[in-house]
């Protein structure tokens, strides 16, 4: 009806872009759920150019009745926190590709040290190396080259390794829990 809000779970896509295609501006925000979604408590609320106080505040509202803390960010490529999430992923896959450690202890590194409920390279993995490369493509083309994927990333994408749902990333998934490689 015309006074649905029309929200997308992109972690990329341009907001306002999507609004303009619909004819919906005033209407259309991202809610962009974190992985994996029923552990994650943030939401990243993206207004577009033209999303409306009144979208903004209903979609605030629906978000803390799910119990979980949403941020209001601009829609700008990669929003707030893909943008750290990818740049941090990608320095992790490059870290791997040159040695400095395994898989593993990256991932136990930022688990245990920085306290994230999961390493960038098993995130990686639930997500898609696909998806991440796909963003981490279109990042690079809208802000530059920090985001130029790694290598080693393409080659996992070129043979089929596209973690979880593929059964093997940078881990092997067995009965849905990753198995160091």
């Amino acid at each position: 009806g015309p006074s649905a809000i029309v929200a997308t779970n992109t972690s990329s896509l341009s907001i306002t872009e999507l609004g303009a295609r619909l004819s919906a501006a005033a209407r259309v925000i991202g809610l962009h759920f974190f992985n994996p979604p029923h552990v994650m408590e943030l939401v990243e609320v993206v207004r577009g150019l033209a999303t409306s106080e009144d979208t903004v505040e209903r979609s605030l509202s629906f978000v803390r009745s799910l119990k979980k803390t949403p941020i209001v960010v601009r829609d700008v490529p990669g929003f707030a926190t893909s943008r750290l999430g990818v740049i941090l992923g990608a320095e992790a896959m490059r870290m791997l590709e040159t040695g400095v450690a395994s898989a593993a202890d990256i991932d136990r590194g930022m688990e245990l040290g920085y306290r994230h409920p999961m390493g960038p390279l098993k995130l990686t993995d639930l997500v898609g190396l696909d998806v991440r490369l796909a963003i981490l493509e279109h990042l690079q083309r809208e802000i530059g080259d920090q985001f130029r994927p790694p290598a080693i990333l393409r080659t996992m994408v070129r043979a089929g390794k596209l973690g979880k749902k593929t059964g093997e990333g940078f881990y092997r998934w067995v009965d849905g829990q990753p198995v160091v490689v």
